[in-house]
């Protein structure tokens, strides 16, 4: 039987490359764990008898769900001894950036905290299901489990995440204002107004993997979290930019600190005002995080 051409292997693997790596980052909240299932994913279809698969796209996504699943075991037992608050490695893109493969994949850091509260199966078929819409029969022969078994882990996930996630969405445009209100109020050492955006049992989630400063246990309440973030804000360096951008498909700002990513915060809005903000200052996690080209100045 002819062998299928190299350049013809390549394109049917970037064909369902944007789908692979929303699987796995889905799977592992790790942008550079995504990119290692891919390149792994990459080495086992790049072996395979290619005249021998009906498939490509099943065949792709169950490789790669069942790298993802092998890891993810291993990277539970990791975060178990974490030091401080874990959060999953942001995507960070420009609010105008025209990259629809970062945008269609972006998933909030809030949902891919509750993800990570589901078992390894229950995350592997939720991902399936809920997201990409593969049928349970096809989930089960992914994973080599029974469809029963795989109905049933799909709907403990369900009922997990649907208790879990957050209730309310502002539009964009409304949590960007939001940010930029809280920004100016926070460097200006406002505790007020500060206090005034705040919901009552606002939370703040600082994530610095014991590697650089960071709050080792989640802040709770307006008080607190209002007087942390101006212990942390209000005396900026001199060096210190500010950028607007997008984390995970949601309003963010990206710190910087003479021209090195420092921090990326996302704010989680509610009706009573901020109800959760989320801080990435792990370096590790931020390695990947591209510099926009201009900082912007926080106006009171």
């Amino acid at each position: 039987m002819a062998r299928v051409p190299i350049d013809e292997v390549l394109a049917r693997f970037q064909e369902h490359h944007a789908a692979l790596f929303g699987i796995a980052y889905r799977m592992l909240g790790s942008a550079a764990d995504a990119e290692d299932m891919l390149q792994d994913t990459w080495l086992s279809w790049s072996k395979v008898d290619h005249a021998r698969i009906d498939s490509p796209g099943a065949y792709l996504a169950r490789t790669i769900t069942n790298l993802s699943l092998n890891r993810l075991t291993s990277a539970t037992v990791r975060r178990e001894a974490y030091v401080g608050p874990w959060l999953p490695e942001p995507l960070v893109t420009t609010p105008d950036a025209s990259d629809a493969v970062e945008q269609a994949e972006a998933i909030s850091l809030a949902m891919l905290v509750v993800l990570e509260s589901l078992s390894p199966l229950e995350r592997a078929v939720f991902v399936l299901k809920e997201v990409f819409g593969y049928p349970y029969a096809e989930i089960a022969a992914m994973i080599d489990r029974t469809e029963p078994a795989v109905r049933q882990a799909g709907s403990r996930a369900r009922s997990h995440v649907r208790a879990r996630r957050p209730r309310y969405e502002a539009a964009p445009e409304v949590r960007r204002k939001v940010t930029d209100e809280f920004l100016a109020a926070c460097v200006g050492g406002d505790l007020n107004r500060v206090l005034g955006m705040l919901a009552p049992d606002v939370t703040v989630w600082s994530d610095g993997g014991g590697k650089v400063q960071a709050a080792l246990r989640p802040v709770r309440g307006a008080d607190k979290v209002a007087r942390w973030l101006l212990g942390v804000m209000s005396s900026p360096l001199p060096d210190t930019g500010y950028h607007r951008v997008d984390v995970n498909g949601e309003p963010g700002l990206l710190v910087t600190v003479a021209g090195v990513t420092d921090d990326v915060l996302v704010l989680e809005t509610g009706p009573a005002g901020i109800v959760g903000i989320r801080v990435v200052r792990n370096p590790d996690k931020l390695e990947r995080v591209p510099l926009p080209d201009r900082p912007f100045r926080p106006r009171g």
